[in-house]
């Protein structure tokens, strides 16, 4: 079982910076591809990045984020963060963290990863 838990969501102007974070549970961490998505008001829920596992040699970002955004692992930590840089209003969300066994890649398309923290809000005011 791992549990995910983020933290670092906050109000921002446009323009500004936020670090996301997940703390994971488990000392198989480093075992698992890690990604994030967030969810708008009135819309689904969308991926916004994923890391492989162990090193994080392969990431995945989404159009939308690519070149603004930069995830990370930190496996002697057990956690996986989100730098987002040159935030816009449209990147307001409730931002996830989510952990799977299944490759980085497949991530974005899976109906259904493993494990799923409860979210952190991220407010971009214009």
């Amino acid at each position: 079982q791992v549990q995910l838990v983020e933290s670092g969501g906050g109000l921002v102007q446009a323009g500004g910076s936020l670090r996301l974070s997940c703390a994971a549970s488990g000392r198989t961490f480093s075992m698992y591809t890690m990604g994030w998505f967030r969810q708008a008001p009135g819309k689904e829920r969308e991926f916004v990045a994923s890391i492989s596992t162990w090193s994080g040699v392969f990431i995945y970002y989404a159009d939308s984020v690519e070149g603004r955004f930069t995830i990370s692992r930190d496996n002697t930590k057990n956690t996986v963060y989100l730098q987002m840089n040159s935030l816009k209003p449209e990147d307001t969300a409730v931002y996830y963290c989510a952990a799977d066994s299944g490759r980085a890649q497949a991530m974005r398309n899976k109906n259904t990863l493993d494990y799923w923290g409860k979210g952190t809000l991220v407010t971009v005011s214009s």
